[in-house]
């Protein structure tokens, strides 16, 4: 091709090749942006997805944690409620047991009347001096009486006045002079108290092995009774059994038999009268009672002062005892004395011991 055929050409399509070429500049130019534009989007979701991973485990830790915590809660509610059902059946098996144990001491009081609960109150009584001593064990005989063993010591007097007025007005002054002829002697004046009882509760229980025997008679030594008896119930003809002990309550004047074999007292307080020999010939009703073991469960006490009652101390042995409890007496019955009339009088020498009785001190009508 020549050159002025190249020149026409060049000429006649270099507008258009220009054109195409622009064109094809603006379209890379739009690729490039749209390039970047997808290359930013694709780093957008490369982070979001890396966020979304991250916080997709941090999720999936919590929900382990939540679920952890749930499982422990749960295994805890079940042990309490196994723990809880265990304690249930425990305090049912204890009701049972209790249950029991009520129909089977029931079951005793009814056939041995063996368990007995006592309650007394005992209510606050007045208590004197009358006159009356007593020694050792014959201090405390055995019966209704309300007594208080009151030990005297050495160089006293107890004087009881008909009038309270009296005892106080004796109280007060305190120190008397006593004249005993050509001399005197100088007493003080004390309030007796006491710690009494004002309210026992005891458990008693039947013993199964022993009996009471009382109603015995009185004129006989002790070792003959006692032999008596113990021949009597150890025959099995008399619902006896072999003897085990045998013993008298010196406080009561009964005896106690005990016995081997558990099952003979019973049968023996159920006829309760027994006749036996107890002389040659002669046969001796005696009454045949359950023996009661206790305890003291509650005692309640209070201290008493005698109102009627004096102790008078420091006195000296300067005369016969007879004298000088006259001359006492004497003294204190004068008005001017500020005394008044004695209803009984006890003095006690130095070097001796005397046990002085306080009774109740009941109206002069009964």
């Amino acid at each position: 091709m020549s050159d002025e055929e190249y020149e026409k050409i060049g000429n006649e399509d270099l507008t258009s090749l220009f054109k195409e070429i622009n064109m094809l500049k603006k379209q890379h130019d739009s690729l490039l942006r749209e390039q970047r534009m997808l290359s930013e989007g694709r780093d957008s979701n490369i982070k979001f997805t890396q966020e979304f991973k991250q916080r997709a485990v941090k999720l999936k830790k919590n929900l382990d944690e939540e679920e952890k915590k749930s499982e422990d809660a749960v295994k805890k509610e079940q042990e309490k409620l196994e723990g809880i059902k265990q304690e249930n059946r425990k305090l049912k098996e204890e009701i049972w047991s209790m249950e029991q144990k009520l129909r089977t001491m029931d079951e005793d009081n009814k056939s041995l009347r063996q368990q007995t609960e006592v309650s007394t109150a005992v209510p606050e009584k007045k208590v004197v001096f009358n006159g009356d001593v007593a020694n050792g064990a014959h201090a405390l005989s055995f019966d209704m009486k309300p007594r208080i063993v009151f030990p005297m010591e050495g160089g006293t007097a107890l004087i009881t006045f008909e009038e309270e007025e009296v005892a106080e007005k004796i109280l007060a002054l305190r120190e008397h002079v006593v004249a005993l002829g050509d001399c005197s002697i100088a007493v003080q004046a004390e309030p007796v108290r006491f710690l009494v009882p004002v309210g026992v509760e005891m458990d008693t229980q039947v013993c199964p092995q022993r009996i009471l025997v009382s109603d015995l008679p009185k004129k006989m030594s002790v070792e003959k009774i006692l032999d008596k008896l113990e021949i009597h119930f150890s025959k099995g003809r008399n619902g006896g059994g072999e003897v085990e002990d045998i013993d008298m309550l010196e406080d009561s004047g009964n005896v106690v038999v005990a016995f081997v074999d558990s099952t003979i007292a019973k049968g023996l307080t159920d006829k309760q009268i027994h006749e036996v020999e107890i002389e040659k010939g002669k046969k001796h009703k005696v009454k045949v009672t359950p023996f009661l073991n206790g305890s003291i469960t509650l005692l309640k006490t209070c201290n008493i002062t005698c109102k009627k009652t004096v102790l008078l101390t420091g006195i000296p042995d300067i005369m016969e005892q007879d004298n000088l409890q006259d001359q006492l007496e004497i003294h204190f019955q004068k008005t001017n004395n500020s005394g008044g009339e004695v209803d009984a009088i006890i003095y006690n020498p130095q070097g001796r011991k005397t046990l002085a009785l306080f009774e109740e001190d009941a109206p002069k009508d009964e």
